[in-house]
């Protein structure tokens, strides 16, 4: 595992951005081994794990037993996946749509519990990327307040495919936009600023990211024909 670097990046970036507040750090484990996961569970600053499919993650839960980090869905949800999402993570970070806060504020209620989301945004236009337009956004926000068995706790995206530093600064400037606007309006503390991956983090930083998704520089390249 590429740790050391991985910290020295991260410290150089916060250095260069002038922040002396904590960047929290999710180990992207989609197929991933249970067995890589707990390494990566030893290094003492990956506060989450970070996983895109609802039925891998369960499989693996089932595996893993007890861990000290939280596990969160960071890749889109299906409607027909949500009880099951609601059942076996922590947070789940990629609501996009009034219809999917409101069938999981309805399960959450029949489970009994709270559960802590993101709203996704697609601040970088891309059609591939999931996430609501930012023209969307103030709606899907009272939405998913209105929802009283999830508490909202910040904001995702997904950094635009492009070599232009520019553009890929702009987009997290955009979700950094929305979330300043979001906690004046509706005066939550909304502490979480999703953004940035194992391209862009650096960038992500400087653009006031508090949670970095790393996944292939952790772990090294995937190999998505194995059975994780």
């Amino acid at each position: 595992m590429n740790a050391d670097e991985i910290r020295e990046r991260i410290d150089s970036a916060m250095s260069k951005a002038g922040r002396k507040d904590k960047v929290f750090f999710a180990a992207v484990s989609k197929t991933r081994t249970v067995d890589e996961m707990r390494e990566a569970e030893k290094i003492s600053w990956v506060d989450y794990f970070g996983e895109n499919r609802v039925q891998e993650a369960e499989s693996k839960r089932k595996v893993y037993g007890a861990s000290r980090v939280p596990w969160r869905l960071i890749g889109h949800l299906q409607a027909n996946k949500a009880r099951k999402a609601a059942e076996i993570f922590d947070t789940i970070d990629s609501i996009d749509s009034q219809d999917l806060a409101q069938r999981l504020n309805r399960i959450a209620n029949e489970l009994g519990k709270i559960i802590p989301v993101l709203i996704e945004v697609n601040t970088s236009g891309e059609e591939s990327k999931s996430g609501i337009d930012p023209a969307n956004f103030p709606a899907l926000l009272e939405a998913v307040m209105s929802q009283e068995n999830l508490r909202l706790e910040g904001l995702m995206t997904v950094g635009p495919i492009t070599e232009s530093e520019r553009e890929i600064r702009n987009a997290f400037a955009t979700l950094r936009t929305l979330s300043e606007n979001a906690r004046i309006k509706t005066g939550l503390d909304l502490p979480t600023l999703s953004m940035g991956m194992s391209d862009d983090f650096e960038l992500a930083i400087l653009e006031g990211s508090t949670l970095i998704r790393i996944g292939t520089l952790l772990f090294g390249p995937r190999d998505y024909t194995r059975n994780p």
